[in-house]
């Protein structure tokens, strides 16, 4: 069990980011292991493919033995994750670490499962090795991830709205219990039902928070204290990812209004995102506003903006056109 001890300043300073090194550093655990990861099959056959191809796995091998099946992750590999922050930062940043950080963050990770040979000679010559590890990231981000990146992006960006909402509406305490099962407020701490046995003091720096696609049955936090404090949580509705949505087989609105605003329309029973119903849709985001924007005219769907997001819901006219068909 972890427990996280919060000061006034800590709970003030929790943030929520999307971290695009951190999706691809544990992309790897689903590459790894697939039966744990279901849901991401149509992402782990494709990636599997590319990691085939010689090129990409000579220049990849790094991470994927510091990754492979579970490993513990050091911290300097996953760093907290910043608001708009980009991968190319987020590698700079990594490149960074001072030698004895890497060697520290390496140590911290061997109770639990002995280091990689790679891990061993980065740990004999962080200098030197630590390049082509930020390589590795850098190119499996490229082969592997990018391609997909829009579309985890969209239903990353929308997670971190709904959960800002949480935390304004429900204070921290709350917010914490609804983040995840494993979650409890006690008192001025946090505790994290996991199988570390942990007690971090955040000392005032807050605590910075990232959904991920790839972590399904807790949350992680760092290893150790003196890490800057973050933790990765999944991704709601991550099942969804994957999927291509289309208005129900015989669906009258789609004669009247036009498959695509009919399958908006299906799809605005919760408030999303532009970019959200363009990747579930598979319309363009442009195609997507357009159709917005003629069903927003029409006072079928509500808009509100919610910090650099605009969301999109129906309204209550939009939810009984919906219902007219069935006659409910």
């Amino acid at each position: 069990m972890s427990e996280l001890r919060f000061s006034v300043a800590d709970v003030a300073g929790v943030r929520l980011a999307v971290s695009p090194v951190n999706e691809t550093v544990m992309s790897m655990w689903a590459l790894a292991d697939p039966v744990r990861y279901p849901v991401h099959l149509p992402w782990i056959d494709r990636a599997r493919v590319t990691l085939r191809r010689p090129e990409v796995a000579t220049r990849v091998r790094p991470l994927t033995e510091l990754t492979w099946r579970g490993c513990p992750l050091p911290d300097f590999l996953t760093p907290a994750a910043r608001p708009n922050v980009e991968m190319a930062e987020q590698l700079d940043q990594i490149a960074a670490t001072p030698p004895a950080v890497v060697v520290q963050d390496l140590m911290a990770t061997t109770p639990r499962r002995p280091l990689s040979p790679f891990g061993l000679a980065l740990l004999a010559d962080p200098r030197g090795l630590l390049p082509q590890l930020v390589d590795a990231v850098r190119v499996w981000y490229d082969e592997a991830i990018a391609p997909d990146w829009p579309r985890m992006r969209a239903l990353l960006d929308a997670d971190v709205t709904y959960r800002a909402a949480q935390l304004a509406e429900s204070g921290a305490g709350r917010f914490f219990e609804q983040l995840h099962p494993s979650l409890h407020w006690l008192g001025d701490r946090l505790v994290s039902d996991d199988p570390f046995e942990r007690d971090f003091d955040l000392r005032g720096r807050g605590l910075a928070l990232n959904p991920t696609v790839f972590t399904d049955r807790r949350v992680l936090w760092n290893l150790l204290e003196d890490s800057l404090p973050a933790g990765a949580y999944p991704v709601r509705a991550v099942g969804t990812l994957w999927e291509v949505a289309t208005p129900p087989p015989g669906d009258p609105l789609a004669r009247v209004l036009g498959p695509g605003r009919a399958a908006l329309l299906h799809l605005l029973d919760s408030a999303v995102t532009t970019t959200d119903l363009a990747r579930l849709t598979g319309m363009s985001a442009g195609n997507v506003s357009q159709h917005l924007t003629a069903l927003h005219a029409a006072g079928l769907v509500a808009r509100c903006r919610v910090g650099r997001h605009v969301l999109y819901r129906n309204t209550d006219v939009g939810a009984a056109l919906l219902r007219a068909p069935r006659g409910v």
